[in-house]
């Protein structure tokens, strides 16, 4: 079998990738079927494109570097020698993904000899993702419909429910499937959501809270929306007392700058709650998205052991959306699932009664409007 050459990608096309992945329009399978490139290296060369944005509009050129003294050199190399014994420890704990993430195709030291020094297969660095198979496609959308109707039902619960519909899959491919979408049965437990390591965890403030008061208490989640062909995130902000959809972005992938979009469009368009309830995902444990609510001096509260019950408040919009609007639309595309999504939540926020409501809707009790009476 013929060697695979190594390929050196130009920065026109790491920018015209990245600007890809930026847009939003496909998602990093369909980005790396396309431009046939891994989607670690997609969504690295989008996260350097972002990073280095601010530069193109405030940034001043390097200054020129100074003359070499030989005696630093020397320090340095010795100072180098530290910091990589340090570095090779650390990237014993760093995730496998994380370091196949570090690959640079564009570096001097071979591809053979960054794989050896990161402690991976040089093979995987030419692992290209295949497209998600409709089999699982449909699968997954099954999943998630079960899940919404049995949101404490485990991997073996669900296999089991599968397998009374006919559809023969094993257990640890519904765990995989399950990990892909994004979803976890809810039950009481402890650690129900794990953080990123480093990430605070902030204690619990809704426990006995009565919440009287639009703005008093706002919520967040994110859920899986399948498409006709692969699938997107999305996350909301939620009113706690009103039920309202104060913001909400679409995703190709689970970061955490999606997250903080939809946060900053309700804190500029709503003003700001008191109390900020999340769970411990690591989208909402991260310092950027904390810094936010920190910035705006909002107390910040996450679900812990014991406080279960309060996610699946917050996941019931999901229920509406998806019963309502994704599972009637087989989107072909991500502008489409956005547009889509954006018709329903105009319907949800200003149309849709709510009987918790009083069969109101939410924008009635957000901006006090009196219920109209029929004639």
């Amino acid at each position: 079998m013929s060697k695979r050459p190594r390929r050196n990608h130009s920065p026109a096309f790491k920018a015209k990738v990245a600007l890809a992945a930026v847009k939003g329009e496909k998602t990093l399978a369909e980005l790396a079927q396309q431009y046939d490139v891994h989607p670690n290296l997609i969504n690295q060369w989008r996260a350097r494109l972002l990073e280095g944005a601010a530069d193109v509009f405030g940034g001043e050129p390097a200054p020129a570097g100074p003359v070499v003294d030989v005696t630093a050199l020397h320090a340095k190399i010795g100072e180098l020698t530290l910091a990589n014994d340090f570095w090779a420890s650390a990237l014993g704990k760093a995730g496998l993904a994380h370091r196949k993430a570090m690959i640079d195709r564009r570096h001097a030291l071979p591809l053979a000899g960054q794989a050896r020094q990161l402690g991976i297969s040089r093979g995987s660095i030419y692992y290209l993702a295949r497209a998600v198979p409709d089999a699982d496609l449909a699968i997954m959308r099954r999943i998630d419909e079960l899940h919404l109707l049995y949101p404490f039902a485990g991997s073996r619960m669900l296999r089991d429910l599968l397998w009374q519909e006919g559809i023969s899959v094993g257990r640890l491919h519904v765990a995989t499937l399950m990990k892909r979408m994004g979803l976890e049965a809810l039950y009481r437990r402890p650690k129900t959501s794990k953080p990123a390591p480093g990430h605070k965890i902030y204690p619990y403030l809704l426990r006995k809270l009565a919440v009287t008061r639009p703005n008093h208490v706002w919520a967040t989640d994110i859920t899986y929306v399948p498409r006709a062909r692969g699938f997107v995130y999305l996350v909301a902000i939620v009113d706690w007392f009103t039920r309202r959809v104060l913001a909400w972005r679409v995703s190709i992938s689970l970061d955490a700058e999606f997250c903080i979009e939809a946060l900053e469009e309700a804190l500029a368009r709503y003003g700001k709650p008191a109390i900020f309830n999340s769970d411990q995902g690591s989208q909402f444990t991260s310092t950027a998205f904390t810094a936010v609510l920190l910035r705006e001096k909002i107390a910040i509260s996450m679900d812990g052991k014991g406080c279960w019950r309060d996610n699946v408040f917050v996941e019931r919009p999901w229920r509406s959306v998806k019963y309502e609007e994704v599972y009637l639309n087989a989107y072909a595309s991500v502008p489409e699932a956005r547009a889509g999504i954006d018709r329903y939540m105009a319907f949800y926020n200003a149309v849709r009664p709510h009987s918790a409501l009083g069969g109101r809707t939410p924008d009635q009790v957000y901006f006090h409007q009196p219920l109209l009476t029929a004639a």
